[in-house]
Order: structure tokens, then C-alpha cells, then sequence
């Protein structure tokens, strides 16, 4: 949390019921929200880089799907939603799901006893992960006599971490086995929103679900999550005039600082709208300093997993050619590492040709990053 001249922005906080009551700056996508929940499709699958603000979305979601109007006033979704119905919600977090089989499991077993208690479900020892999801989403939507929401974060969290070790097919079996029951019920679900980073294909949610509607490059959904220039404008002109103040830069040199550091990242070719990172872009107000904050925070940590080569291979991947069947529809494990390396934020769209995507390095964040991870220690430099 960082309190500048009275304002507070919202640093690592990721509830938007906090953000609300407790007056943080809050960047108002709610207009967004609404859309994709009533004009969208019922099964959901979103796409963001990590820290790109996906757990605040899926956070306002639920306030929105609860019917939690107290803490949507003044914000855009006043003037279009009427009725706040109050919808059961299921919420799963995968982020907090470990990397092997019985992480998984326990993870899921205390979400579901949670549940479980709520709506007075009794349990026999031979119930399954999957019987216990399927009784709880019926028993929601019975009690409450509203169609049930259920909204997963980070789903492939452990997937990702269990990637080349020998729990990753456990992990894949339990995602198969316990997701495979939102299709069963899909009479009983208002809405589906999945979150992720990186897709891996040969799991229920994408193979036994074959409903789900991938809105990682919908235009209308382009700025969903992270910053855009107007967004800047509207939002953040007191905390632009302290951070020049303090490091003698003019308002422009202080925009472009910024835009050269976290800025440049575009998710839709047919909406080529600037995105900030906005972690690096709220940190950095924050503290008044351009530092790699993404990638200071772990961003890293998995590119050795799915990047052989890193070192040869970097300036290959500052200006590379991607078939678009295969970054819109691909397996991650299967796709090269420019899908890895765009799906987790190191590349970006810069342009698309007859099918093809072209993919770059978004800005000097990401370029400094990459560079410190393949330069010897002790020739580490700034990149101009």
C-alpha cells in the first residue's frame, strides 16, 4: 500500500472489496465486466501474463456476481446493470494448488469442506474430488435457487510447476476427473470464468469442455486487464507530478520514462491498444523509480522449463513469426517457446500479417530482464 497526497494506490492488494471501502484508486473496468458476463458466452477462458491484474478481476467478478452493489457506486456498471441479482459463487484459486498430486488434492479438499459446510452437504469417505464439486455446485444452485457462478484463477498454476517432473500426469488426471463435472452442469451455471497463463490443452477444461470460448484476443477485451493510456490520463495525473518532481523530469519525460519501461503490450490485432504492465506501472508510482518490478517478483522463475537456449536464442525472439493457429489455439508444451514466452508476458503482439503474428519484446523491463538472465554474473549491465 502506498498513501500519496491522500490517495491511495493499491499496491499487491488484489480485493476489490478492500480497494472499495478502504478508498484505494481503482481503475474502473467494470463497464467491461458487465459486457463479458451478459453479452459474452457462458464458458470463459481469459489469458493474461502473470501480475497483469487477472485475481482483481476475478475478485470484482464475484463482488458483481454476488450482488454487491454497495461497492460498484460511482463506477461505470451503475448506469447498465438493474437488476444485481445475488448468484451462488464458486471460487477456486489453482495458484494455491502446489505442484503435485496431493497438494492438488488437499487444496481442493479444504475449498470443498468450506463449501460443503455452507451449503450442509454430508460426505461419505468414498465421495470423489469430483462427486463432492458436482454435489456442491447442485446444492448451490438448489439453496438458492439461482443459477451458480464458479470462477477459477491461475488454473494452470500447478500444471506449469509440475511441468518435467514425474507428478505432472497425477496433476493432469485430477484436472480432468474434477473439471469435466462444469460441463456435466452446465443447467445449473450462470457463469464460467477460467483465468490462466499458459495453456495446456490436453486437460478437461480445454478437451472435455469444448465449449469454452478463449477471449484472450477479442478485441472488446483487449484492455480487460492492464493499463491503457487514457486509463493514465484519467487516473494517475497526481502521482505523474510527484514522480517528476522528485526526479526533475518534466510531465512528458515522466510519460515517456514510464511508457518505455512498462508500456507496450498488445493482446488483439485488431485492437492494437497500448498496455502498461500494471504492476511495474503502479509500483513505480509508488516508490517514484523505474525499476524491473515484474520481473523482481518471480516473473522468471519457470523460463527455463519451457526455454532451452535462452542465451543463443534471445535475439531470435526480439522480431519472430508466429503461425496464429498455433498462439491462439496451441498446447504450450508443444507450441515453441515464442507461445511460452507470449502467453507469459516476455513477448508481445507487434503486428499481424495473413495468418501470422509478429512478436516482440514489449519494453525495457522485459529486455533488461531477459538480458540479466542470460548474461554471466559478473557482466551483468543496464541495457540502454
Amino acid at each position: 500500500m502506498a498513501k500519496l497526497n491522500g490517495r491511495r494506490l493499491p499496491v499487491g492488494i488484489q480485493s476489490f472489496q478492500k480497494i472499495r471501502k478502504e478508498g484505494y484508486l481503482y481503475v474502473d473496468k467494470t463497464d467491461i465486466i458487465w459486457d463479458m458476463v451478459n453479452n459474452g458466452d457462458q464458458f470463459v477462458y481469459l489469458s493474461r501474463p502473470r501480475r497483469f491484474g487477472k485475481s482483481v478481476l476475478v475478485d470484482t467478478l464475484q463482488m458483481y456476481l454476488e450482488g454487491r452493489k454497495e461497492l460498484f457506486d460511482g463506477l461505470k456498471i451503475m448506469d447498465m446493470e438493474e437488476d444485481w441479482t445475488r448468484h451462488p459463487v464458486i471460487r477456486l484459486d489453482m495458484s494455491r494448488g502446489g505442484a503435485s498430486v496431493e497438494e492438488i488434492k488437499s487444496y481442493l479438499n479444504n475449498v470443498f469442506k468450506s463449501y460443503e459446510k455452507d451449503y450442509h452437504i454430508n460426505i461419505s469417505p468414498e465421495d470423489t474430488l469430483s462427486v463432492r464439486f458436482d454435489n456442491i455446485i447442485k446444492a448451490a444452485y438448489n439453496t438458492s435457487g439461482q443459477q451458480v457462478a464458479i470462477l477459477i484463477d491461475e488454473y494452470d498454476s500447478p500444471l506449469q510447476h509440475s511441468w518435467k517432473t514425474p507428478e505432472h500426469d497425477g496433476c493432469t488426471a485430477i484436472y480432468r476427473s474434477v473439471f469435466a463435472i462444469l460441463k456435466a452442469n452446465d443447467e445449473f451455471e450462470k457463469f464460467v470464468f477460467i483465468t490462466g497463463i499458459t495453456k495446456f490443452t490436453q486437460i478437461s477444461l480445454f478437451s472435455s469442455l469444448n465449449n469454452l470460448t478463449n477471449i484472450s484476443f477479442f478485441p472488446q477485451y483487449a484492455s480487460i486487464c492492464g493499463i491503457t493510456e487514457q486509463e493514465i490520463v484519467d487516473n494517475f495525473k497526481p502521482e505523474l507530478e510527484r514522480m517528476g518532481k522528485q526526479n526533475g523530469w518534466d510531465e512528458q519525460e515522466t510519460h515517456d520514462r514510464l511508457k518505455e519501461y512498462y508500456d507496450g503490450y498488445h493482446f488483439c490485432e485488431e485492437n492494437m491498444v497500448d498496455i502498461y504492465n500494471p504492476y511495474s506501472f503502479i509500483n513505480a508510482l509508488a516508490q517514484s523509480k523505474l525499476r524491473t518490478f515484474w520481473a523482481s517478483s518471480g516473473a522468471t522463475s519457470l523460463l527455463p522449463k519451457f526455454v532451452n537456449d535462452l542465451e543463443i536464442r534471445l535475439k531470435d525472439f526480439d522480431n519472430c513469426a508466429i503461425l496464429g493457429t498455433t498462439i491462439e489455439s496451441s498446447d504450450v508444451t508443444g507450441g515453441g517457446p515464442e507461445l511460452f514466452l507470449y502467453q507469459s508476458g516476455y513477448l508481445t503482439i507487434k503486428g499481424y500479417t495473413n495468418g501470422i503474428y509478429l512478436l516482440g519484446i514489449p519494453n525495457h523491463e522485459v529486455r533488461q530482464a531477459l538480458y540479466e538472465m542470460v548474461l554471466p554474473e559478473n557482466h551483468k549491465q543496464p541495457i540502454p
